[in-house]
């Protein structure tokens, strides 16, 4: 019996042993190293340096030294305010492949100087451009970039200009990923890009196996970078579960751990923004009456994202839902973008009305401004209004949307130049967009493509007499944009 337990021991220990080398064996430890310079060879101190697990800063003479493992695939760096953004094409490049050498792997970096002060700057948001075909990506040339360029080129004249792609580069067709890498060449503005859904590889084993493609086009899928006083994240919080075409929104525990060593490096009461491609939440659920929320629209673990960014003035700029939503929760401003291809590229505006278009942020120190930019308007286009009988549930009355709406905003309107109050805010469907897209047939090419719900819909009726009617709408920022209506003729 003794003889028995001793075998059993004995094997047990044999077994564990071998499991520990085998683990081992998988998890080699590969010493990174390098230097961040200058174009002088000056080292530059302070840089966050990480192989997306740990993080550490680069010494006074800018050299760093990183214990990682063959399980990661880059090294990469939070590239610090007053330096520009290495680039290829404009496409990001802060980050280098992993190629170890008998377990070592030199990895420098050099940075080049701002020729100016970037406390003032800007950032350009696209969400979803969503290309499949080369008519979607000569669409994305034509209408996307030439008025993402044009407008850049004016802000420039005020500060440094960055572009963040929120997602849905591709619509589940890598080989046309070359036609984005085009488009953003062709911005004029160095572009940082965040995984969507389908920018996935679907019918993997895993969800990281689910990056593959991504990381191979784009680098790191989660990462950081500063301008002037303001922090930026890159997550990845589509989590791809397999069994064919499934996620949820959900940030891992690996980035999360991730996160707190980056975040630990800024300062508290900093602008912090956080992009990643699905809602941190959205009030779909309510607008429409469901019982639940879509897993796939909203992150389930998003109170601990909020948790961690309130020391910080945070931002979230999403994408993903076709359509514009400001919410606010925690403290927490959540942006979710209308997409760049608007209806899937079927009509010039989105699901809710919202004009194909992106977002500009404005960052000046700890100050921050926003619009949105419709594609192929002037920067004053925040608003469409609808003449009576556009509506048949309120047949005398003017809507308007204002798609950039949020609860800080006021909307009045004026009776032939008299003053009449605020307009009333309701949910329903876009005119427009139930126009182009609601019943089976329309928009034709894909009938799934349906007209939704907003909230940021605003009505009054007018007196019979009435010949004309203005809306102004006055933003958080005390910026007005008008509109005329004529109702009748003098």
């Amino acid at each position: 019996m003794i003889r028995s337990r001793i075998f059993f021991l004995c094997t047990l220990f044999c077994i564990s042993a071998l499991l520990c080398v085998a683990q081992q064996k998988a998890d080699i430890h590969v010493l990174l190293q390098g230097k961040i310079s200058d174009a002088s060879g000056k080292g530059i101190g302070g840089v966050m340096v990480t192989d997306g697990t740990n993080c550490v800063s680069t010494d006074v003479d800018g050299n760093y030294t990183l214990q990682s493992t063959n399980q990661a695939m880059f090294v990469y760096i939070t590239v610090p305010s007053g330096y520009e953004i290495p680039a290829n094409n404009n496409l990001a490049k802060f980050y280098q492949k992993i190629t170890p050498v008998h377990g070592r792997y030199q990895g420098d970096f050099l940075l080049t100087k701002m020729s100016r002060d970037d406390k003032k700057h800007y950032t350009i948001v696209w969400a979803d451009p969503q290309i499949n075909s080369q008519e979607q990506a000569d669409m994305l040339h034509s209408q996307v970039v030439s008025d993402t360029r044009q407008h850049a080129k004016e802000l420039l004249k005020k500060g440094p200009v960055t572009g963040i792609a929120a997602g849905d580069i591709a619509w589940d067709a890598p080989a046309i990923i070359p036609e984005y890498k085009k488009a953003v060449k062709n911005s004029g503005i160095p572009f940082f890009q965040v995984l969507g859904n389908h920018d996935m590889d679907i019918h993997t084993r895993s969800d990281e196996a689910s990056d593959r493609t991504f990381k191979e086009s784009f680098g790191p899928s989660w990462y950081s970078f500063n301008r002037g006083d303001a922090h930026y994240i890159v997550l990845d919080n589509v989590f791809y579960y397999a069994n064919g075409y499934n996620y949820i929104g959900y940030i891992t525990e690996k980035q999360f751990k991730w996160l707190e060593q980056d975040l630990a490096r800024v300062k508290p009461g900093s602008l912090v923004f956080v992009s990643m491609h699905i809602s941190a939440y959205t009030e779909d659920k309510k607008r429409s009456g469901s019982k639940q929320d879509n897993p796939g629209s909203i992150t389930f673990n998003r109170k601990f994202l909020y948790d961690m960014l309130k020391p910080y003035q945070a931002h979230l700029l999403t994408g993903h839902t076709h359509y514009n939503e400001n919410y606010v929760e925690d403290n927490v401003y959540e942006h979710i973008h209308a997409s760049v291809c608007a209806a899937w590229w079927t009509s010039p505006i989105c699901n809710d009305g919202t004009p194909g278009g992106y977002g500009v942020y404005e960052i000046d120190g700890n100050e921050l401004k926003w619009y949105y930019k419709s594609l192929g308007r002037e920067k004053d286009y925040q608003m469409k209004l609808y003449p009576p009988g556009s509506y048949a549930d309120k047949p005398g009355a003017v809507v308007a949307n204002v798609w950039n709406w949020d609860k800080d905003w006021k909307v009045e309107w004026f009776e032939d130049g008299k003053l009449m109050g605020n307009m009333q805010q309701y949910t329903g469907l876009d005119a427009d967009a139930v126009k182009y897209m609601a019943g089976a047939d329309k928009p034709g090419k894909y009938s799934w493509i349906e007209p939704m719900l907003t909230d940021h819909l605003f009505f009054v009726t007018p007196s019979h007499k009435a010949k004309k009617l203005k809306v102004v709408a006055t933003d958080r920022f005390g910026e007005k944009y008008v509109q005329d209506l004529r109702l009748k003729a003098d």
